[in-house]
C-alpha cells in the first residue's frame, strides 16, 4: 500500500491511512506501506537546500530531501502500534533499496527481501518504508526522482510477490480524461498497462511513468485509489494485463500536454547522418524531443519540426546553435511556436480497429482546429494544435468516442 503526500499530510489523515492498513492486516495480509513525505515537505527541504548552496552536492542534497520520507515512516508505525498492530518503519538502507550512484535519479538494482520477511517471520505484521530513497554501492543515500515513491511500492510487490499494489492518492483512480476539462469523463474500473503507460507518459499525472513501466514487466496488478473515499471492493481502477479486461472500448481515453513547443529548423542540408547530427546535440543538453517530421526535401534541403517541453526551448535553441557554429550542421532558421498543447487518444482496441485517425481528425476540422504535426503509435496518436483550442479538443473527443459509456 502506497500513500501519496495528501494522504499523510497530517496526523489526522496519517490516521485515517492506519486504519486502511488495520484493514488489511484484519483479513490476514503482511502489509508493506511505502509513504511520501507530508504534503509540500519535500518542496520545502529542496528550498532550503537551494537556498543554502545553489550548486549543491547532489549527495548532501539526497541526504536532506529523503528526510520528509523518514517522519511520515515512523509516525506512520508510530500509529499503527497504537492500534495495536505491530509495525516498524524501515528507511531505504535498512531494507537495503540497492540503487545505481546517480543522486537525485538513481535507479532501484534490487530489493533483497530477508530482513523484512524475517521480521514478518519474527510477529511484525506491518513493514512501513520510506519511499523515494534507496543506497548506492558506494554506502551515500540516494533518491529516485520526483514521483519516485510510486516506483518504490511497485518495486517492493514485486520483489515480494505481492498479491497487489495499491496506489493511495487524492483522486479515485483513473479517468477517461481530466475530470477538470471535461464533466463528462468516466472513471474505469479496469485499463491495460499499456494504456496507462501510454496515458502517463502524455500528461495524465495519476501515476509515474516508471512506475507503470516496471508493474507491465512484473505483472504487478495495480490498484488506483483515493484515500478520502470510504473503503469498498470496487473502489478505484485496476491497471492490469491486456487479458484480464473481457470488454473495452477502441478508444480508452484522451490525454492532453499543455505545455509543449513546436521547433522547426528551416531549410537544413539534406544528407545521410543529419537527423543524428540535430538529435545528439539536443540529447546531449537534456532535451525530450517527443514528435519529430521531415517535409520532402527539395533541392538537397527540408525542413526539420519535433516539438519539446516549452520549459527546455531556450536549451533547445543553444544546443542547436551551438552545433552550427561548430559546423555541424546549417539551416536558415529556428523557429519556435510556444503556443501549442499535444492531445493523444489512446486505446489498445485501435490495434483491431481501423477508422480511428480519420475520425479524430474530421472531429478536430468540424470544430475548426487546425493540426500542426501528427505521430501514431500502435495504440495511440497524437497532434499538436493552437493551444487556445485544448480544451475544446478534448471535449470534442471525449463525447466523439463516446468514452462516458462502458464498452
Amino acid at each position: 500500500m502506497k500513500f501519496g503526500g495528501t494522504s499523510v499530510a497530517t496526523l489526522d489523515r496519517i490516521r485515517r491511512a492506519a486504519k486502511r492498513v488495520g484493514l488489511e492486516v484484519a483479513k490476514g495480509y503482511d502489509v508493506i506501506v511505502i509513504v511520501s513525505a507530508m504534503s509540500g515537505k519535500t518542496n520545502e527541504l529542496v528550498g532550503w537546500v537551494n537556498e543554502t548552496s545553489p550548486m549543491f552536492d547532489a549527495r548532501e542534497y539526497d541526504a536532506v530531501v529523503s528526510s520528509g520520507e523518514n517522519v511520515t515512516a515512523g509516525l506512520m508505525a508510530l500509529t499503527l502500534q497504537e492500534m495495536d498492530i505491530p509495525a516498524r518503519s524501515w528507511q531505504g538502507w535498512q531494507v537495503p533499496l540497492k540503487t545505481t550512484s546517480a543522486h537525485s535519479s538513481a535507479r532501484i538494482e534490487e530489493i533483497p527481501t530477508d530482513n523484512i520477511n524475517r521480521k514478518f517471520g519474527e510477529g511484525m505484521q506491518v513493514a512501513v518504508v520510506a519511499g523515494f530513497q534507496g543506497i548506492s554501492p558506494e554506502g551515500r543515500i540516494t533518491t529516485l526522482g520526483r514521483g519516485g515513491s510510486d516506483t518504490t511500492a511497485v518495486a517492493f510487490a514485486a520483489a515480494f510477490d505481492a498479491e497487489r499494489c495499491d496506489i493511495y492518492t487524492d483522486v479515485d483512480g483513473v479517468y477517461t480524461t481530466d475530470p477538470r476539462v471535461c464533466d463528462k469523463a468516466r472513471k474505469m474500473d479496469r485499463i491495460a498497462f499499456e494504456e496507462m503507460l501510454e496515458l502517463a507518459s502524455l500528461g495524465a499525472k495519476v501515476l509515474q511513468t516508471r512506475s507503470v513501466e516496471l508493474a507491465m514487466r512484473y505483472k504487478v496488478r495495480l490498484r488506483v485509489l483515493s484515500s478520502f473515499e470510504e473503503p469498498s471492493d470496487n473502489a478505484g481502477t485496476l491497471v492490469c494485463d491486456e487479458e484480464d479486461i473481457m470488454e473495452s472500448n477502441v478508444v480508452a481515453g484522451v490525454a492532453y500536454s499543455r505545455d509543449e513547443a513546436k521547433m522547426t529548423l528551416v531549410s537544413v542540408e539534406d544528407r545521410p547522418g543529419i537527423a543524428a547530427a540535430i538529435f545528439m546535440p539536443l540529447s546531449e543538453a537534456g532535451v525530450n524531443v517527443d514528435m519529430i517530421v521531415q517535409n520532402i526535401a527539395e533541392e538537397g534541403r527540408t525542413d526539420m519540426t519535433f516539438s519539446c517541453p516549452t520549459e527546455q526551448v531556450k536549451r533547445a535553441q543553444k544546443a542547436l546553435d551551438d552545433a552550427k557554429a561548430k559546423g555541424d550542421i546549417s539551416f536558415n532558421e529556428l523557429v519556435a511556436d510556444t503556443g501549442v498543447a499535444k492531445i493523444s487518444v489512446v486505446g489498445i482496441g485501435m490495434r483491431s480497429h481501423t477508422g480511428v485517425a480519420a475520425k479524430m481528425f474530421k472531429v478536430l476540422s468540424s470544430e475548426g482546429i487546425n493540426i500542426k504535426v501528427i505521430t501514431t503509435s500502435e495504440i495511440k496518436i497524437s497532434v499538436l494544435i493552437d493551444r487556445k483550442y485544448m480544451e475544446l479538443a478534448v471535449q470534442a473527443l471525449h463525447d466523439a468516442f463516446e468514452l462516458e459509456k462502458k464498452a
